[in-house]
């Protein structure tokens, strides 16, 4: 008899370890879930940021200070960097006054 309450003592220990663990693994699943969000929110805020004139103007500072970008060569308000020419400016990224492909 004291072998049968030792086992199922055993048993038990295996069945509440077994019920514990598979409760963590859910709540970390979870904690996993709630750190990509943030991820990916800020990848979205990242692409949303680079729409502004300090990246699409003919000349940006190369630091992106907010708000700075000129159509002509100058200084950063900012941080007095001079301007640089933007490579991507004129491209696809920019359609002003496009129609069916063709510059008006």
């Amino acid at each position: 008899m004291k072998h049968f309450k030792t086992i199922l003592l055993f048993v038990a220990m295996l069945v509440t370890s077994a019920a514990l663990s598979s409760c963590g693994n859910k709540a970390g699943d979870t904690a996993q879930q709630e750190k990509q969000e943030p991820q990916e929110q800020q990848a979205q805020e990242g692409q949303t940021a680079q729409q502004g004139k300090e990246y699409t103007s003919a000349y940006i500072c190369p630091m992106h200070c907010e708000g700075s970008g000129s159509d002509e060569p100058g200084k950063c308000p900012k941080c007095g960097m001079e301007y640089v020419k933007n490579e991507g400016h004129g491209d696809a990224m920019h359609d002003h006054d496009m129609e069916d492909g063709q510059e008006n």
